[in-house]
């Protein structure tokens, strides 16, 4: 469990001395003067953890692509990452703890090298005790009820404290926390809670805050810790306990029942980082990322609040049985707590055949001449690999799928195609090399370098070529490594016109180390186009850009802490497609006119824009009044942007937006983002997104279930396709392309 950063709290019942060891005794008495004996709580590191430390530090050593010094500037990176996790929005620990704790801050190098884990744990305890002492006095302060607050009262709470200096006093401590209590409760209010209820509801949540805290085990510190000094490599250098590892195999055998959705603790929340494709969440389109789970109930009658639960408890909750239903009280991105809806998704698995590339054909007119457009959506680079090593000749794969789909495509004498990556977090290497050997000659695809320099060239062998024909590739944020493979590859060989938004910008790749205790993810290779740039970072970036549904701020590589920077390296040799120079130019004119009259474009655009604006906010009122109407105000910028579209698009206006469906803003099927192993295979990982954080999923895809071998089809299923505005609009484009070349 990651206690990151649970709560925060003011007064400190100072207990260290006696533990520290004489080298690192260091002048914390300022701290520990009161107390010299260890209270119940205390925790320390088990003996084990010495050697764990010694071995993570000797494999980084030799086997990360990045060499990095065990020096004062490291000791300073791990000493403020740290107190980071530990406390990120400074709600507990006071500036005179900082103090004490500055002897430290520049010899943590040292203890880590010769595995003593004594500073880490002095600082722990020191925050442990704090956080114990905050939660008993938030719940005292509670059992009066909450007629103390005046919501009349002209006044408004700080958002994100992570920028601000650390409380200087239990005073000012007592003022924070007042405002954030006040602010659960007004929450509540709004949400038709009386003020018996919510007097319960927080106590409730508090005393179960402060119940897990007290079960915390030397191991939870010691992961917390370690993993602040293996992410001062790369943020996706992690070291998995014993049970964080049984986690992550669980992920990565994907055998268990659930939802089909990544989860990672933020503050006392749980948050969703991304949807498996073809999951329950995501077929249900009810469940988003940055959404928060604050209730979850077998039966919405039993929904239990599990606002300030450990992540593996939510996680177990939310588990069951194929085809029963799990309720879930959530709170959706960019709202408040007062805007919480109930939500119901069927638990269940996902097998490879769900997870299978798909294609469509879809009819547009230009000019008064009807053109035929393939849509091929690929969610994953899979294979069954079961099958593969058991010599199954027909073995299924994303090569093999969308090679039959194009064959069928042609029969259906499409003009252009489509693939379609958006939220393809990647997958096997394997496979993103062969998919792009279907549209090109033989030749390089990508270039992976090696801690040693060494370079690695990944080929297309295959001279034949499946299609030949116009090709797009639809991208977003969330299209990740092997997807941004494919993508850096048609766009390097002017085989494709790439159209969408900036991709993840993953361009590394991974491998699980064991240790005598856990095991340790370490990044060892970075991969690169054959025009010698790095997906790192930077990701692709489309010659044709769309609005983006989801923030570069908040996701993708170069919103991670401490990522792997772009570089570049020396360009393979491979054969350009001959290109009008203009012709991208020509293409985006062409684009930019048609979206000024698109009604789905100019709500997007407007959308985001509000969106981007209200994530900005620092301060959010604690007034009633005010809140009412920032609710009301927001609400009705959402009914006349979706009644301007509408009326744009012919329809009759609405009066109320209950009265249309919850259905997924273009763009917003969800993946997860897949990390790389050593073999190569880009298996999904889904912590990668936000690996700073103690991410769990809820596994629902079984890579190990047969999967028919017969040949695939374009759906013929009847419900009719209908394209999203994103995919009409990139199948004009191609249109366009074939007009320029007449």
């Amino acid at each position: 469990m990651h206690i990151k950063s649970a709560l925060k709290i003011p007064k400190i019942i100072s207990i260290i001395g006696i533990y520290a060891s004489v080298h690192f005794s260091l002048g914390l008495q300022n701290v520990a003067e009161a107390q010299t004996t260890k209270t119940k709580d205390w925790l320390q590191p088990l003996v084990t953890h010495t050697q764990t430390t010694k071995e993570i530090v000797n494999q980084l050593k030799a086997k990360h692509y990045v060499k990095v010094t065990l020096d004062d500037a490291l000791s300073e990176r791990v000493f403020d990452r740290y107190l980071k996790n530990l406390d990120p929005q400074k709600y507990y620990l006071l500036q005179e703890d900082l103090n004490s704790f500055q002897e430290l801050r520049h010899k943590l190098d040292n203890a880590i090298e010769t595995g003593d884990l004594d500073p880490a744990f002095i600082i722990w305890n020191v925050y442990h005790q704090r956080l114990i002492a905050r939660f008993e006095k938030i719940i005292a302060f509670l059992e009066h009820g909450i007629a103390q607050f005046d919501f009349t009262k002209e006044e408004e709470i700080l958002l994100d404290r992570r920028d601000h200096p650390w409380a200087a006093s239990e005073a000012e401590l007592d003022s924070l926390w007042r405002k954030r209590i006040k602010d659960a409760a007004l929450s509540l209010k709004l949400a038709e809670k009386n003020t018996d209820e919510i007097k319960e509801l927080l106590v409730k949540r508090y005393k179960n805050r402060l119940g897990l805290t007290r079960q915390t085990k030397s191991e939870d510190v010691y992961q917390l810790y370690i993993n602040s000094f293996t992410e001062a490599y790369d943020p996706h250098t992690q070291y998995y306990s014993p049970r964080g590892m049984e986690n992550f195999n669980i992920n990565m055998s994907l055998s268990l029942e659930g939802i089909g959705a990544v989860l990672q603790q933020d503050e006392e929340f749980t948050k969703v980082v991304s949807l498996v494709p073809a999951g329950p969440a995501d077929k249900a389109g009810t469940l988003k990322p940055n959404d928060k789970i604050i209730g979850v109930g077998q039966e919405p009658e039993t929904i239990v609040d599990v606002i300030g639960w450990r992540l593996s408890d939510v996680v177990q909750l939310i588990r069951g049985e194929k085809d029963t239903t799990v309720w879930l009280d959530i709170i959706p991105s960019g709202l408040e707590a007062s805007d919480s809806e109930i939500i119901q998704i069927t638990r269940n698995t996902v097998n490879l055949e769900e997870q299978a590339a798909k294609a469509e054909v879809i009819e547009l007119e230009k000019s008064g001449q009807k053109y035929r457009i393939g849509v091929i959506d690929v969610p994953a680079f899979y294979a069954d690999f079961k099958a593969l090593q058991a010599g199954d000749k027909n073995y299924r794969s994303t090569t093999r799928d969308v090679k039959n789909l194009l064959e069928e495509l042609k029969l259906e004498q499409v003009e252009a195609v489509i693939i379609d990556l958006r939220n393809n977090g990647g997958g096997s290497l394997t496979e993103a090399r062969n998919m792009t050997g279907l549209f090109i000659d033989r030749g390089p695809i990508v270039q992976i370098r090696y801690k040693n320099n060494r370079v690695e060239v990944f080929t297309d062998q295959d001279k034949s070529t499946t299609y030949e024909g116009p090709l797009g590739v639809m991208v977003n944020r969330l299209s990740a490594s092997a997807s941004e493979i494919f993508a850096g590859a048609i766009q390097d060989y002017n085989r494709g016109i790439i159209i969408g938004s900036q991709t993840f910008g993953k361009g590394t790749v991974q491998t699980i180390v064991p240790l005598n205790r856990g095991q340790l993810k370490l990044t060892q290779m970075k991969f690169y186009r054959v025009s010698g740039e790095s997906n790192q970072h930077r990701g692709i970036i489309p010659d044709i850009i769309y609005p983006d549904n989801f923030d570069p701020e908040v996701i993708g590589e170069s919103a991670l802490d401490d990522p792997l920077p772009w570089d570049t390296i020396r360009a393979t040799r491979y054969r350009v497609a001959d290109r009008e120079r203009d012709l991208i130019s020509r293409l985006n004119k062409s684009h930019q006119l048609r979206i000024k009259s698109d009604p789905e474009f100019v709500y997007e655009q407007s959308a985001i824009a509000f969106q981007r604006k209200q994530a900005k906010k620092e301060f959010r009122s604690l007034n009633e009044l005010a809140r009412i109407n920032d609710k009301n105000n927001t609400e009705a910028f959402w009914l006349g942007l979706e009644n301007q579209k509408r009326k744009d698009q012919g329809l009759a206006s609405i009066s109320s937006l209950d009265e249309i469906d919850s259905a997924l803003s273009t763009n917003q099927r969800t993946p997860r983002v897949s990390e790389s192993n050593t073999n190569l295979e880009l298996n999904s990982d889904p912590e990668n997104s936000h690996p700073n954080r103690n991410i769990e999923s809820l596994p629902i895809i079984d890579k190990n279930t047969g999967v028919k071998s017969e040949e695939s089809e374009i759906d013929t299923e009847e419900e009719p396709y209908d394209p999203d505005a994103f995919v009409t609009e990139s199948g004009n484009i191609l249109i366009d392309l074939i007009s320029f070349g007449k």
